[in-house]
């Protein structure tokens, strides 16, 4: 049932004008490349001050439908601690049980929350960069850095495992991405009941770039299951929380025969993913590379040390031998592939808004990122023309790229959480075995 997670042929485009599951390399060159090389430098820079601090506002209302909860929202909002810190208590997730109610909303109250508080001298500090980022010439804003309901956030605070947070509003949020968004091919069934799947049997005439958009968010879907299979609440009594990894929740996302043949396809849809995402971070290297960039922290000497550090993982990324080659997206007609374009970037902005229809706060912080760091990841393919014209402006002139302190975070943080998927199913690969 898993052969995807035995070495077995990788199936991604070695060129992009054919079809999407032609194979060019084995699980096997993907995974030691990540494990061994990647993995170890990438965590040790996502642990920097630089890299942990993410801005976000959890607050805004989801515009497509109203939340309902058998909780309430008001439950949660942010409840202030101290004038330091403060938290934020999630939505609680579907009972059926009226009785059950409480007992589960307050299991996601702990489990979904996102904790922000932070000291008097890193708010301080926070405030230097934010100064330090607006003299710096941007390319574009992001709603959640100008909102005045905007937070830091300390990612090494708030993991991303599991919360609780599931049933038919968890559900609806990934229908909708899928539904609405993804250019799907229509044999593939999103149910609001888990464990009724469809097989697909084609692309249903798809253009390439549109299903390669849908493997995108296929495989950031399985991403984030990975990740809260792998840290798993195993144990929560009033002496102790246990997390770990749960073989069954992971079988039952990812087996062939439990998900009609689908799961094997998320996992490739991942390794798909991790491509593009490694390709951006190797086209990117220039910018990085100009002496005018800094990994601002007012901290000179720690944060040239740093950017030695990224500069190392990006070059790592660039020697990468068997990239995705996506100079033939978006080729052909040129107002045909204006539009594809258009229609792809107008899309990812949709699933951008539909992450804040997410009830429990700490997976609306994930899913936000995730999905700014991945919309960066492509903002820097289709800018490759635009990268390769960066040279010393004289002053008052425009770069030809920008990226802000919030897209940088969010891209190398979200990489960091596919890298981290595929180590983990390198886990996995073992305790399967160990089951046999």
């Amino acid at each position: 049932s898993f052969s995807i997670l035995e070495r077995c042929a990788l199936c991604f485009p070695s060129k992009v004008t054919g079809d999407l599951e032609d194979c060019a390399c084995d699980v096997e060159t993907i995974d030691g490349f990540n494990n061994d090389q990647l993995f170890p430098k990438l965590q040790t820079l996502l642990e920097s001050d630089y890299f942990r601090f993410y801005k976000v506002n959890l607050n805004k209302p989801c515009p497509f439908w109203k939340v309902q909860s058998h909780c309430g929202l008001k439950l949660c909002a942010v409840q202030p601690c101290s004038p330091v810190s403060f938290s934020l208590n999630p939505s609680p997730f579907y009972s059926a049980e009226a009785n059950d109610n409480q007992d589960t909303c307050e299991q996601e109250k702990h489990l979904g929350a996102v904790d922000v508080s932070l000291s008097n001298e890193t708010r301080e500090a926070l405030l230097s960069w934010s100064k330090h980022d607006d003299e710096a010439e941007r390319f574009c804003v992001v709603d959640d850095e100008e909102s005045p309901d905007s937070q830091y956030v300390d990612l090494l605070l708030n993991p991303e495992r599991y919360t609780g947070y599931k049933g038919p509003e968890a559900w609806q949020i990934w229908n909708s991405i899928y539904e609405e968004n993804c250019f799907k091919p229509s044999t593939i069934q999103r149910p609001l009941i888990p464990g009724l799947f469809q097989s697909s049997s084609g692309n249903e005439g798809q253009c390439v770039e549109k299903r390669a958009f849908y493997r995108l968010i296929s495989g950031l879907h399985a991403s984030i299951n990975i990740h809260l299979s792998a840290r798993y609440l195993l144990d929560d009594s009033w002496f102790q929380r246990k997390w770990g990894h749960n073989v069954t929740e992971f079988r039952q996302r990812f087996d062939s025969e439990l998900t009609a043949g689908e799961g094997p396809k998320r996992l490739r849809n991942l390794y798909f993913l991790y491509l593009i995402e490694l390709r951006a971070l190797a086209k990117v290297l220039p910018f990085f590379q100009q002496p005018s960039f800094r990994l601002y922290t007012g901290r000179p000497a720690e944060d040239q040390k740093h950017k030695e550090l990224l500069l190392d993982i990006l070059q790592q990324a660039r020697n990468f031998p068997l990239h995705f080659d996506e100079t033939s997206l978006f080729t052909g007609d040129e107002i045909e592939g204006a539009k594809l374009k258009e229609d792809i970037r107008l899309a990812f902005l949709n699933i951008s808004r539909i992450m804040d229809c997410v009830g429990c706060f700490k997976c609306r912080l994930w899913g936000k990122l995730q999905t700014q760091g991945l919309g960066t990841a492509l903002k820097i393919l289709f800018s490759e023309r635009q990268i390769e014209a960066l040279k010393p402006k004289s002053s008052g002139e425009r770069p030809s790229f920008q990226l802000s302190r919030q897209e940088i975070v969010s891209l190398l943080n979200a990489f960091g959480r596919i890298s981290t998927s595929i180590r983990e199913l390198k886990n996995f690969r073992a305790l399967l075995a160990e089951e046999r």
